[in-house]
């Protein structure tokens, strides 16, 4: 699913409005992850563990008062998680995801999952692909920044109008990493067809 849609009312209980969310510990490959659904299931954010702090400073942005528990999010979640770790590159895009956010960050990212694995885009072209000037990278920018579903929304796609690494809140090591994995996992699906 391509799309993102914004949070439903009734994931917030009527007393406090407090958004109910699951947290799973999630054991990456690359690092561990925190995958977070609502208790309808849909996924609404994904971090790094050691981003903890920015995990909770974004469900706050989002959504405000939050509880978030420890428990299990939706299998089918965790095994389009696997499958990508595996290379099958596409499997993160079949997970329905629901966030907080603008309508302009929204819009930044459900442009985003529209990059196809193993390309990336400059902020400048990532502006003018939802129909802005090229002079609001910096808006894009900050959009891409507050995107609490790191992977799924892939901001790791987005570089320098340079080409060179810039601004992922996951570290410049993982998106070099997670460029390098869809890469070669592309270029391998690609050969493959051929034969």
């Amino acid at each position: 699913m391509d799309g993102v849609r914004g949070h439903s009312k009734n994931l917030l209980t009527k007393e406090t409005k407090t958004m109910k969310l699951i947290l799973e510990r999630w054991p990456s490959p690359i690092d561990p992850l925190f995958i977070v659904t609502d208790i309808d299931g849909a996924l609404r954010a994904v971090d790094f563990a050691d981003r903890e702090a920015r995990l909770h400073r974004l469900l706050r942005m989002h959504y405000g008062t939050y509880s978030l528990e420890d428990g299990t999010v939706p299998t089918s979640i965790t095994e389009a998680f696997t499958s990508y770790f595996e290379g099958k590159i596409a499997a993160l895009d079949t997970i329905s995801i629901a966030t907080g956010g603008t309508p302009f960050q929204r819009e930044v990212w459900k442009a985003l999952r529209k990059i196809p694995a193993g390309m990336t885009q400059s902020y400048g072209e990532l502006a003018k692909h939802i129909g802005r000037p090229a002079g609001a990278s910096r808006a894009v920018g900050a959009a891409n920044g507050s995107n609490p579903l790191s992977l799924v929304v892939p901001c790791h796609r987005v570089i320098g109008a340079n080409g060179t690494l810039t601004g992922y809140a996951g570290g410049l090591e993982r998106k070099q990493w997670l460029l390098d994995h869809e890469s070669k996992h592309t270029a391998l699906g690609s050969v493959a067809e051929l034969f």
